[in-house]
């Protein structure tokens, strides 16, 4: 079943044209890594797929449903407020800087969506996000406040509050970025361990490794499209694109 799908994406800041013309699918239990170099529009994508930007034409669907549909003239025209209110329900976003609320309890940013968004009753949430917690390795840190946390422990507190919110499809935006190596690797456990559970997640990385070993797919961007995609370890190992082979032997220094 196909959880998202986004046809021709286009994306300018200005005159700079960020996004051209992108288009993708990901299917229920795929995990499709992006890497690409800096400035690629990888972020970019994620935000327009996340609502968190708005497009300049195309069309973002989730499960059958459209928050954005290209007008006559090839613009995105979006669905009303209340329409979006649903269908963000669908997905869940991990930043790389956590972004958490300091001002709450590690409890309390996982269950304060959850409650006053979803309207689920508190104390099924409660012991829902306690299980989450328990299953990151946090089970005692419920009460502590995210200044009390190592970087990695806020990392893996945000990716369960995006899971208390029982979403279709889990976007990472380089979820390792601001961690030190040892924390890093808490974190890509943590995603191996979902990846395994089918849990369907789109992940801008630049852990190649990675991405080799936990992605379905891995799609290549630079310059704002997409330059190659295909199976992780036969893109990652075998790029038949001139740019992506560039890119990875650079890595490689």
């Amino acid at each position: 079943m196909e959880v998202l799908r986004i046809n021709n994406i286009r994306k300018n800041f200005g005159p700079l044209k960020v996004l051209k013309d992108i288009s993708l699918c990901v299917n229920e239990g795929e995990v499709v890594a992006i890497i690409g170099p800096s400035g690629s529009g990888k972020s970019t994508l994620l935000r327009c797929a996340t609502l968190l930007e708005t497009m300049d034409g195309g069309d973002l669907i989730y499960s059958g449903e459209y928050a954005a549909k290209n007008d006559a003239n090839g613009n995105a025209k979006y669905v009303s407020q209340a329409q979006l209110r649903q269908i963000k329900r669908k997905f869940g976003l991990v930043f790389q800087n956590f972004n958490l609320f300091p001002h709450y309890s590690v409890m309390k940013n996982l269950t304060d969506a959850p409650v006053s968004v979803q309207k689920r009753d508190k104390a099924e949430v409660e012991k829902e996000a306690q299980a989450l917690l328990e299953k990151m390795g946090l089970g005692d840190k419920g009460d502590a406040y995210p200044c009390q946390l190592s970087g990695g422990q806020q990392q893996r507190v945000s990716i369960a509050r995006a899971l208390a919110m029982e979403p279709d499809i889990l976007f990472f935006d380089e979820p390792t970025s601001a961690l030190d190596p040892e924390l890093t690797g808490e974190i890509l456990k943590v995603i191996r361990d979902l990846a395994a559970e089918n849990m369907t997640m789109v992940i801008v990385t630049h852990e190649m490794s990675f991405a080799r070993e936990v992605a379905d797919r891995v799609i290549f961007m630079d310059g704002g499209v997409i330059v190659e995609e295909g199976p992780a370890d036969e893109v990652i190992r075998n790029p038949k694109n001139p740019r992506t082979q560039a890119f990875l032997n650079r890595l490689d220094q």
